[in-house]
């Protein structure tokens, strides 16, 4: 009189939902959004108005200081070019971390500019529009790796 008996095991498997409390790293909440968002639009009216202007129609406060850098007006109206250029990236979601770190890179050339041949005159500015720059390229790196992905040489293609 024995009995036999079998027992049979099931497994169960669950999955982890995260909470409402948890959110991904990549995600930013709207106040950052809408505050890169202004931050954005402010430095693409400066660009624009107050600083590729007055280059690119040669205004004489510009054209002083291109002079004493010793480059000609080609360089004021290239640097003025490029900050309108700058300034219209800044607008276009894609284009605003590459805009953003393109603009912080000429910011550091005029910092140096400043410091070698004006005695570090106005040397504070270009590092004042250097911290929100490096802020929306920060903020928008979910965008600048494609970018730049698009516009590198890949390794791997022969050349031709």
């Amino acid at each position: 009189m024995s009995e036999a008996t079998t027992t049979t095991a099931t497994a169960v498997t669950t999955t982890a939902t995260p909470t409402p409390a948890v959110t991904p790293v990549t995600e930013t909440s709207r106040a950052v959004r809408i505050t890169v968002r202004v931050l954005q639009i402010l430095l693409a009216v400066f660009f624009a108005v107050a600083s590729a202007s007055p280059k690119l129609i040669g205004h004489s406060s510009a054209a002083e200081g291109f002079d004493k850098i010793g480059f000609g007006d080609w360089f004021m109206y290239l640097v003025g070019g490029l900050e309108l250029a700058g300034a219209i990236a800044l607008l276009i979601p894609v284009l605003s971390g590459v805009a953003a770190l393109a603009l912080g890179a000429l910011m550091v050339g005029a910092f140096v500019t400043q410091l070698m041949v004006f005695d570090g005159q106005n040397a504070a500015t270009p590092l004042i529009l250097l911290v929100p720059l490096m802020v929306i390229a920060w903020n928008r790196r979910q965008h600048l790796a494609p970018v730049l992905r698009r516009t590198a040489r890949p390794q791997d293609r022969p050349a031709s």
